[in-house]
């Protein structure tokens, strides 16, 4: 953001004409979104630097449309041109306090205390004062990130501001897209102010490291032409469940048939069968030997059927570390392959990480935190920097990464992330993941008939997925979102 801030200036765009335009956009949204006719009186919070006055600029607009404005700032010193502002505020009688005790009666607070680039802890004065508004419930929009967070890493400074909502300015900022900072973001909205489309291209190329996914950016639904039959439309194998875990059988199968995929085998021990076929009739069961404790033995695919004979291949629910000899024989596949669960803790038994690289196809793997850290425990904490986690898995183990979380992150090998914006505490239910296992392999078996990439097929997953949990705790509140009912929300997501 530095840099396209300064490609900005140096074509001739004025610092100040730049924090009007930045300022005018934010108060503009601040009053769509909380009219005078119910909010009465508006607190700003003023900081020493130029996210302070974007906040002044909120105020004198605010003044000027009839809302009662009142000022905290803590600071004496002040940037040239906050201070410029801060006097031409001053002179237009809107009351000015270096106590936070005046903004006690506001019905809203705008954050401007701290923007981008903040690296030292936030200390008293200030810190007490945060503390004590985050205490107040009331609403409070911060520009550009919430004061008191890291911009990359999302982490709190010392203390920080609880934002019910954050007007991101013209680049998404990192922190706010990592699990830590997110208790701090509230609802997050980017605005865009005009930067060129070339200004952005100079600095971050034509394909940045760093992406959100958006609705735009997914690929479904799947074209399918008019003359096709199951074959054509990909088939899967799902090797999954053990007599311990049934429901993870059940629960994958069901994310699988949503995503379309033309054909469904489920590799299963040979006592689910029957319970497998009754929740599933459409797909084909495969009953294979199992151990004395119900786990697949083996896999004992129909005749004529080897693995190669699949589009793609997902593998790990439910299976118990029993399974061993099974990942092993799916490794050794050249058929795309998602790992999940067991599938996941297997591989870590194995230590054969570093011989994904080596696989003749794709591999995905989906860690919730603690597999990651199992997996990867050279790669970094992912609560701290899940960015920089999830692309140092990637890197070493040269698959395709899917860092399950509030904030799902997503690498490849090459140290391109995608990240999902958007999700859904409903999710933190036993069974999602197994949901989120068939869906993606479904659309991995597709994903070559269809000529998608790989990381849009993740990606598209991803979004899918946590779309289907916003739309089920919509109707049903987030206690209601089990992983049976999120299978029934995966269809209308598409409407």
């Amino acid at each position: 953001m530095r840099d396209v801030e300064a490609r900005i200036f140096a074509a001739g765009m004025p610092v100040a004409a730049l924090m009007e335009k930045v300022g005018g956009l934010i108060a503009r949204r601040v009053q769509s979104l909380y009219p005078n006719s119910q909010t009465q009186c508006v607190g700003i919070l003023v900081g020493p630097g130029h996210n302070g006055g974007d906040a002044l600029i909120v105020a004198r607009e605010l003044h000027f449309q009839g809302y009662q404005v009142v000022v905290y700032c803590p600071f004496s010193k002040l940037k040239e041109l906050t201070s410029q502002h801060a006097q031409y505020a001053q002179s237009l009688g809107i009351e000015w306090f270096d106590s936070f005790d005046a903004l006690q009666e506001c019905d809203l607070l705008i954050d401007g205390l701290f923007g981008f680039g903040l690296e030292r802890l936030i200390t008293d004065p200030v810190a007490t004062a945060i503390n004590q508004i985050n205490q107040w419930t009331k609403p409070i929009v911060s520009i550009d990130l919430p004061s008191g967070l890291h911009t990359n890493t999302g982490e709190v400074m010392g203390t920080a501001i609880r934002a019910t909502r954050t007007f991101c300015l013209g680049l998404w900022k990192l922190g706010l897209l990592q699990d830590q900072a997110l208790d701090y973001v509230g609802t997050a909205e980017l605005i865009d102010f005009d930067i060129r489309l070339a200004d952005m291209q100079a600095v971050l190329g034509d394909s940045p490291r760093i992406q959100r996914i958006a609705r735009a950016s997914v690929a479904i639904p799947l074209p399918r032409p008019p003359v096709t039959h199951k074959y054509k439309q990909g088939h899967l194998l799902l090797i999954c469940g053990s007599r311990r875990y049934a429901g993870g059988a059940i629960l994958t199968g069901l994310g699988a048939r949503a995503s379309g995929v033309g054909m469904l085998s489920i590799a299963v021990p040979e006592s689910l069968k029957p319970l497998l076929v009754a929740q599933m009739p459409e797909a084909l069961i495969v009953g294979c030997p199992e151990t004395q404790n119900g786990a697949i033995a083996q896999l004992q695919l129909p005749e004529g059927t080897d693995l190669n004979s699949f589009d793609g291949i997902a593998c790990g629910p439910g299976l118990t570390l029993e399974a061993m000899a099974i990942l092993a024989e799916v490794l050794a596949s050249d058929r795309p392959l998602v790992l999940d669960a067991d599938g996941l803790n297997i591989l870590a038994q194995l230590g054969t990480i570093p011989t994904l690289s080596k696989r003749q196809a794709a591999t995905i793997l989906t860690p919730h935190t603690g597999e990651f850290k199992r997996l990867f425990p050279e790669a970094g904490d992912p609560m701290k920097d899940r960015v920089s986690a999830v692309r140092s898995a990637a890197e070493s183990s040269g698959a395709v990464v899917l860092l399950k979380g509030a904030r799902t992150a997503i690498a490849n090998s090459s140290g391109s992330v995608w990240i999902n914006p958007e999700s859904t505490p409903a999710l933190a239910r036993g069974g999602s993941g197994d949901v989120l296992t068939g869906l993606l392999g479904g659309l991995i078996a597709q994903a070559s008939l269809h000529h998608t990439s790989l990381e849009a097929t993740v990606a598209t997953a991803a979004w899918w997925h946590s779309q289907a949990g916003i739309l089920a705790a919509l109707e049903r509140t987030e206690l209601g979102v089990d992983a049976f009912t999120l299978t029934q929300y995966l269809i209308p997501v598409l409407r």
